[in-house]
């Protein structure tokens, strides 16, 4: 069972391979780039305003140690007598200076850091967004693409939203830790090597837990994932009747049993792991600063240093030790959390590679022939073309129809000639242009593609329909009603509690739910708003019923007249008066012609339609 939880399909990539210390050293700079990044994009004027804090409360900390110096002089030479202890005052007031405006420098960092956090994550998942809407369509059919979309926005969003506190935080141990290891150097060059042997057991502690979580993430991933997938069947309004219908509860808890056992096993055991690297690490530190002290008496003892250095040294320990336990606790989660970084910079890294092209040759309005010579098309991974060697022209005006089995290949035809998918082979041409060197985005303005399973927008039914060209320009709402009239999607609308501004979302207050023939309505007058001069309609009437089917036909053909239609059905009634019919099989082209003319070649598309006719007639008597 662990392994078929951790099965090629689940799996989302391959960085779980172990890494050596200074692989983890080398690749630690480089994945806390995007987060600097991203900090400076999200708020400039408040990372500057941190940056120089920072460095100002570390230099502050530093002079407050040396102040501590003179009055640790004042007080222990030859004894604290009074006038030494008013001889003391003006260092004592340094100190106090010194340390109160070191406070007021960190309460700074804590506000521009309240500015910082949120922005980061606004502009992080502007650009995450940004970058999965402008790649290619088939960069999604793409496992791995996918599959690394999803990581950056589950896992590298979050990390990286908690990776910014934590370089703000690390900056100022940083500074800290600076501050109070040059004070030392200064007070005594051997008392620097000394304060140093502390970071040794920590440092390694830090990168032996962060390479046992980083080890242990690509299966912790996958099985996250697969949860998440049980979590939703659980606890969905979509599944909720079919699971209850099919009696299927114990299934569901069965499947989340057995993955959560697993994935609790996985964590336990890198937790166990994290855990004894951390005491050794407590252990060996413990050690190291007891060695410190020790140390620092010999010194003393042997006269090396004199008793205020020694004094002021001792805080200095205690000073950088407090640092130094906030820039471990910042390294560790900082290091962990980057590598997770990495992963969302990797993203937007690999979605910059798969956007659309862009090109200044623009696509002739309304084109009066589409052609497609030898195209094949294979999609991502696969072993097998989707297509192969279509050739086939389209007129303005015509509605020609692509039928065929499940899985031949129609709608794969279709967003091709919409200019969608990039054929792997051949050439599609508007009006003599080659489709691939036309702007895309003037391609997309000629197209209107209505799907058999449409987007369900969670918003009002004005803006399901308007969202089809969204920034036309409809005074009062004319086109709008024109085509919600010619889908038979009014009468949804006047059904619906608040009209045309019901929110279409049980997953809101006051949200209302469509049946499936409702949406589709909604989706064919999104369609005819849109109003462009390719109109592509896949299986746009399975869900409706007879009455609202032959209604929206009925608008099909009255589209027509200039325009051109690329109609995908299996209900070959529906195709009887289409100017050309074409057939595929298996990812070809096999017959072409009207609805009377394969008729009489007695092909495959009779066979088909026979079988329809007879169900049909069947079913009648």
């Amino acid at each position: 069972m662990t392994e078929a939880l951790a099965s090629p399909y689940w799996r989302l990539d391959d960085t779980g391979r172990p890494l050596s210390f200074w692989q983890l050293v080398r690749r630690f700079p480089a994945a806390c780039r995007p987060v600097v990044e991203v900090i400076r994009l999200a708020a400039p004027r408040s990372a500057a305003v941190i940056a120089v804090l920072q460095v100002a409360s570390g230099v502050t900390g530093a002079f407050g140690l040396l102040a501590t110096t003179g009055v640790l002089e004042e007080l222990l030479t030859a004894g604290p007598t009074a006038e030494r202890v008013m001889g003391a005052v003006p260092a004592l007031v340094l100190v106090i200076a010194a340390y109160l405006a070191r406070g007021a420098m960190d309460a700074g960092v804590s506000l521009a850091t309240a500015r910082v956090v949120p922005g980061v994550r606004r502009v992080a998942e502007e650009r995450l967004f940004d970058a999965g809407l402008h790649a290619e369509l088939v960069a999604f059919d793409d496992d791995r693409f996918y599959d690394r979309m999803h990581r950056a926005r589950d896992r590298g969003l979050f990390y990286l939203e908690q990776a910014t506190s934590n370089v703000i935080a690390l900056l100022g141990a940083i500074f800290a830790v600076a501050g109070a290891a040059g004070i030392i150097g200064v007070l005594h060059p051997v008392l620097l090597p000394v304060l140093l042997i502390c970071l040794l057991p920590e440092g390694w502690a830090v990168f032996r837990s962060a390479r046992l979580g980083y080890e242990g993430m690509t299966r912790l991933v996958t099985l996250n994932r697969r949860l998440r997938m049980i979590s939703d069947l659980a606890t969905e309004r979509e599944p909720a009747a079919e699971i209850r219908a099919c009696q299927a509860e114990a299934f569901v808890l069965d499947e989340y049993r057995q993955l959560a056992d697993v994935l609790r096993d996985h964590e336990v055991a890198v937790g166990l792991a994290q855990a004894r690297t951390g005491i050794v690490g407590r252990a060996c530190a413990g050690v190291a600063t007891a060695g410190t002290f020790v140390a620092l008496g010999l010194l003393l003892y042997a006269g090396w240093i004199p008793l205020a250095v020694a004094g002021t040294a001792v805080i200095a320990i205690r000073t950088s030790s407090a640092a130094l336990a906030q820039l471990v606790r910042a390294t560790n989660e900082l290091f962990e959390q980057s590598l997770y970084v990495s992963d969302y910079q990797s993203f937007l890294s690999t979605a910059r590679e798969r956007r659309r092209p862009v090109s200044a040759v623009p696509a002739p309005p309304a084109p009066s022939r589409i052609t497609l010579h030898e195209v094949g098309f294979r999609y991502p991974g696969a072993s097998v073309d989707a297509l192969r060697g279509v050739d086939l022209s389209i007129h303005k005006g015509q509605i020609i129809a692509l039928v065929g089995e499940n899985g031949s290949g129609k709608t794969t035809l279709a967003k091709i000639i919409a200019g969608l998918y990039r054929p792997s082979r051949g050439q599609v041409c508007w009006d003599g242009h080659d489709i691939s060197v036309l702007d895309p985005a003037g391609v997309a303005d000629q197209v209107v593609m209505v799907l058999q399973d449409p987007v369900r927008w969670p918003h009002d039914a004005r803006t399901n329909v308007r969202v089809g060209r969204h920034d036309r320009t409809d005074p009062g709402d004319a086109a709008l009603l024109e085509a919600a009239a010619a889908a038979r999607a009014t009468e949804v609308v006047e059904g619906l509690p608040h009209g045309w501004e019901t929110l279409l979302s049980k997953y809101f207050r006051d949200g209302h739910e469509l049946s499936g023939g409702q949406w589709q309505r909604l989706a064919v007058a999104r369609g005819l708003f849109r109003d462009a001069p390719l109109v592509i309609w896949d299986e746009p009437t399975a869900p409706l019923d007879a009455k609202a089917e032959y209604a929206v036909f009925e608008s099909l053909r009255q589209l027509a007249g200039n325009r051109t239609v690329v109609l995908i059905t299996h209900r070959l009634a529906s195709v009887r008066n289409a100017d050309q019919i074409y057939l595929l099989h298996e990812g070809s082209l096999v017959e072409r012609g009207t609805h009377t003319d394969l008729l009489a070649a007695g092909g495959r598309y009779a066979q088909l339609y026979g079988l329809q006719v007879e169900m049909y007639t069947g079913a009648a008597t």
